[in-house]
This record gives structure tokens, sequence and C-alpha cells, in this order.
């Protein structure tokens, strides 16, 4: 060696690196997260130096398979919209100078899409080994895709059906106020938020049971179109811990086609019976047999609950069942009545209007929308009045026990088990997912 000096390592992969120094801190930080134990080494201790050697070998290139008669792949090339573009403006930045395609687009009925672009939205265009155009691609997001094509001197436009590819996405989160709260925190869609409290709505009363702490995780599905995401798809299992308990629900198909969400026991995550018509609400007069009544001032029975929310809001049927009345029934205004299996009756008051296509003898099943809030009959203010009878005997329907719903059969449990490992290993390691904390080292 000369002065003291390293010899140098030659050429080689690593030999032009820079060294980096990591901070004390940063380093203990790096090695308590990767899992690696930090010894210390004494003052004036000899470290033997380690024999290195440098190794260089030539890899081989991979060999690129088909035929060199075969016409070259487009090179496909994307573009966003940007505000107060046109159509010229955004090919001339994918790079395609072509006046008989801005021609065909200005002509063309079915190319008029391209003249409502919204910055953000993108558009893909493919070109030939030369430049040229070949082909361009833009998915409108209430209709099918636009493709504009050349066929040798011929420009065509047509709609397709893109291919939608599904991903699976594992979310989760803390309540600090409301579910919705926390669902914007970690980017959940609406459509699984509202999905989520409908799998647990047989057990959480979503706007009285929520407690500060409470925790959710949910695994579910994103949909995307050439690329781009589309909207979220189905929930395929799910998490909630609500004061202390915690709940499960598996998303399963059965052989027969029919769907539904269980536990991982194989029992129904639903009631046969939901406990609200709708998922979110607040109560604004509770059961009772004595209630001095808000219009004619004379106390008198109460035998239902009111739910208020603005006028609009969809009513669901809390349970399958078949449609035995629909229409005006006196202070009730516009109401449905349900019957359902067991000599069970539910009846939906004050409604604004009914879901169309609903009439006697319709069947409907548990969650479909049967009417809309509204302030028919005797009503102070917008609010669904639901009751539960049993052989037209009126039951508090918050507390009443409600039946379970059917189990998946035991012939069956093995091919559930099966069907929902995937998401339970999801679903527990978002659980036992580490919350690593740095400390900092003198």
């Amino acid at each position: 060696m000369d002065g003291g000096r390293k010899p140098s390592r030659g050429p080689g992969i690593l030999a032009d690196r820079p060294r980096r120094i990591l901070p004390a801190a940063a380093a203990v930080a790096v090695l308590g997260l990767t899992g690696v134990a930090a010894f210390g080494i004494a003052p004036d201790t000899v470290v033997d130096p380690v024999a290195t050697a440098l190794t260089v070998r030539d890899l081989p290139l991979p060999e690129v398979s088909g035929s060199e008669t075969s016409p070259a792949a487009p090179y496909w090339s994307e573009e966003r919209v940007r505000r107060g573009d046109t159509i010229g403006e955004l090919l001339a930045r994918a790079g395609i100078d072509d006046a008989d395609l801005l021609a065909f687009v200005r002509r063309d009925p079915a190319a008029r899409p391209l003249y409502q672009l919204k910055p953000g939205q993108p558009v893909r265009v493919a070109t030939d080994a030369d430049g040229a155009f070949v082909e361009l691609r833009f998915a409108p997001s209430s209709s099918p895709m636009l493709s504009i094509r050349r066929e040798g001197d011929t420009l065509s436009a047509q709609r397709i059906e893109a291919p939608v590819a599904t991903r699976v996405s594992v979310r989760s989160g803390v309540i600090e106020s409301s579910l919705f709260g926390a669902a914007d925190a970690i980017g959940l869609p609406d459509a699984v938020t509202l999905a989520l409290a409908d799998a647990f709505s047989g057990d959480i009363d979503f706007y009285h049971d929520l407690r500060r702490g409470d925790r959710f995780a949910v695994v579910y599905e994103t949909l995307w179109v050439d690329g781009e995401p589309a909207g979220a798809g189905r929930i395929l299992a799910a998490e909630f811990e609500n004061r202390g308990k915690v709940l499960h629900a598996y998303r399963w198909v059965a052989p027969d086609g029919s769907e539904g969400y269980y536990g991982p026991d194989g029992n129904n995550a639903r009631k046969g019976f939901l406990r609200s018509p709708m998922a979110f609400s607040r109560v604004t007069s509770g059961f009772s047999l004595a209630r001095k009544h808000p219009i004619f001032a004379t106390w008198r029975a109460h035998k239902g609950v009111d739910f208020g929310a603005p006028t609009g809001t969809p009513i669901r049927a809390t349970a399958s069942g078949v449609v035995a009345f629909a229409g005006v029934q006196g202070g009730y205004g516009k109401a449905v009545v349900l019957r359902h299996d067991g000599a069970v009756t539910t009846l939906y008051g004050h409604m604004s209007r009914f879901a169309s296509g609903l009439k006697a003898g319709t069947r409907v099943s548990q969650g479909d929308v049967i009417g809309y809030v509204g302030q028919t009959g005797w009503a102070t203010g917008p609010h669904v009045h639901y009751e539960f009878r049993v052989g037209d005997v009126a039951r508090n329907p918050q507390t009443v026990a409600l039946p379970a719903a059917e189990p998946v059969p035991p012939a069956q449990r093995a091919a559930f088990a099966a069907a929902i490992a995937p998401a339970t290993e999801m679903l527990a390691a978002v659980r036992h997912a580490p919350r690593p904390s740095l400390a900092a080292s003198d």
C-alpha cells in the first residue's frame, strides 16, 4: 500500500459508488426496523481486515423471441389533458402531426367525446417505429372507450368495451369522530364505506354505537380500465372492533351462485333483520307506550321508532319479504308493509315516494330500497316511522331479539374456509402490523 491508502477495487458495478456516513441516530433506527441487533465495540479494539475479492462475469444477453417478419408492436404514450387544452395541442405534445387525423376528429360524430375533454383525463396514443399515428384511445367516465385507428390510409372510430382489471386493496382506520371521517382519512371510497356499514349493520348502530378508538380493516376490490382507476368493487373481507368486541365479515359465493357475508365460523354476519331501515340516521322518537303526540298534543302509544333523515334519503327493507301493502294509510301517509317469515311484518311510513316498480306482491331482499324519506301523513318533519310486528303485536325494533340469518351449510364449510383463507391472512397482517418508533442515540 502507498501512503496508507487502501488498494483500488478496480472497475466494477459498485467501484464508483460514493460512500455515505449515516448519523448514529439513523443507523440505530435502521437496525431496529430491520431486526438486526447492534453491538458496541470497545475503544482501541483491533479489528482484523476482512479479505475481499472482485469477480467480474460477462452475462449473456437475453434472446428476443418472435419472427423478424412479424410487425413491430406500436409504441404507446400517454398524455394528460391540461386546462384549456384542445385535441390538437394534446396530440402535438404526444409528437403527432397528422392533419388527416385532426380533420377526421372534427367531422366524425363518433369522435365527439374528444371535444369534451376534462383536465386530468388521460389520452393514450400509439405510434409506429417511424412516429406515425396508429391508434388513439380515450375512456370517458360514463361510456365505453373511444378508439380511433389508422389502417393504411383509412381512419375509423368505434366505441369498444375496455377490459376491466380487478385489483385488491387493504386499508385500515381508527375512529376519531365518525366512520366517514376515519374513512376519508385513509382514502377509503364512499361506496366501500357504505358497504362496510351495511355488512355490520346487524350488530352495530353506526349512529349510536361507535366509540373513539374503535378500529376497522377492509379488503376490497378496485377496478381499473386501461390502466386508470374506475371505481371500487366489492368488499372481500372486513374486520371491525367496536367497544372491544371484534366482528368479521367474509364474502362467500355458494355453489348455487348466492352470496353473502359470514363470520370465520360460517355463521351469517347479518341478522335476519336489520336494526334500522337506514344505515346512517338519527332516532328522533323512540318506542313508547305513552308519548305526547307532537301534532295532537295527546298522550298515546308510539308503537315504532322514528328515524330522522333528509327528504329523499333511501329507505331499505330490513329483511327479505313480500310487499303486503304499498299506498296511503291514514296518519302513516305513504307507507309500505312487508310480510316476512314467522308471522313478522314491518311497516315504513311517511315516505315521499315509493321505489320504482314497487307494488303489492313484489318480492324484496334485505337491503333493497323500497322508498324514500318524506313527510307525508301526520309528520312534523322528514323521517321514516318504522314498526316491527309479531303476529300484529308491535315490538320495539331496537331491543327485540332478532333471528339469525342462514349460516353456511355444514357440507360447504371446508370450501368456505379455503375460500376465505387469503383474506384472513390479509386482515391478520394489518392487525399485527408493527408501528415502529425511532429513538435517538448520543
